[in-house]
């Protein structure tokens, strides 16, 4: 199967233009997986997909990852989770973590098997904010000092799903949907500063600004520093492209290789209603 791509701005990804209810088959799932590889961010736009063709298209990518949070997996559908800054009653429907929180992360890094790509379809689009951002991690990895990057690559992290939850609340004013949520209680896991591709072999780095406790090995105030530095690298301007969502897009990226964090939103003004689907 031949897939029209588009590269992106920023020197990685690619626009795709597919109708993702009606590709099926494993020569769609061999296209879509190597371009992912290859782009390591998909933009998909105009689908028009029901959750039953969006588990589909996830499948495509690999196994769909039914380890969720109860309280926003769609009924009937395990694996597809609401993510919204709509209110009901007072409550969220969805994933919210407030207004304004920026976090940078690869999704479900404190869980022991790390989530191979996410795919995310956006049903309600603000007309402002609310974008989200992604982060080359491989180039970003690979512009490193020499120095640096033998000895990052030599380096572990402590990423902790208890730590998330309270900067996560500090930083939005007691809002925090992981603190709270099925998934929390997970032990703290190690995993490599610099991850390897299990596909691509190419290297990449392995971040998060809230969710990770610390290097193994390294002072409190050294390994902050040591990060920091990292992200603050990996973030910049020539590794970054923000996506401006239209209503219909689904984006799909590849979590090993990249991170992401959304931008801020004015929930009282504008909505903001996506699907997400992650496969291991």
């Amino acid at each position: 199967m031949d897939l029209a791509t588009t590269p992106l701005p920023g020197g990685f990804g690619a626009r795709v233009e597919t109708d993702l209810a009606r590709t099926t088959g494993a020569a769609a799932a061999r296209a879509l997986t190597n371009a992912l590889h290859r782009h390591r961010v998909l933009v998909l736009p105009d689908q028009h997909l029901n959750h039953a063709d969006l588990l589909a298209a996830a499948s495509l990518f690999g196994t769909v990852d039914t380890a969720t949070d109860r309280r926003y997996t769609v009924p009937g559908f395990p694996g597809l989770t609401v993510i919204s800054n709509i209110h009901q009653d007072g409550t969220p429907i969805g994933i919210y973590d407030g207004d304004h929180e920026e976090e940078w992360h690869a999704d479900n890094s404190f869980k022991p098997e790390l989530t191979a790509a996410t795919l995310l379809y956006s049903v309600v689009t603000p007309a402002e904010g609310g974008e989200t951002r992604f982060a080359d991690t491989t180039r970003a990895y690979a512009d490193l000092p020499p120095a640096m990057r033998q000895r990052a690559a030599g380096m572990r992290a402590v990423h902790s799903i208890e730590q998330l939850g309270v900067l996560q609340s500090q930083a939005g004013g007691g809002q925090s949907s992981i603190a709270v949520g099925s998934l929390a209680g997970h032990p703290e896991v190690e995993h490599p500063l610099v991850l390897t591709h299990p596909v691509t072999r190419a290297r990449s780095l392995l971040l998060g600004s809230m969710v990770i406790r610390g290097i193994t090995g390294l002072a409190e105030r050294e390994s902050r520093a040591l990060l920091d530095e990292l992200l603050d690298h990996t973030t910049s301007p020539p590794y970054l492209y923000s996506h401006r969502w239209k209503q219909g897009d689904l984006v799909v990226w590849d979590n090993l290789a990249t991170l992401h964090t959304a931008s801020p939103c004015n929930s009282s003004r504008h909505r903001r209603l996506l699907y997400r689907a992650a496969v291991r």
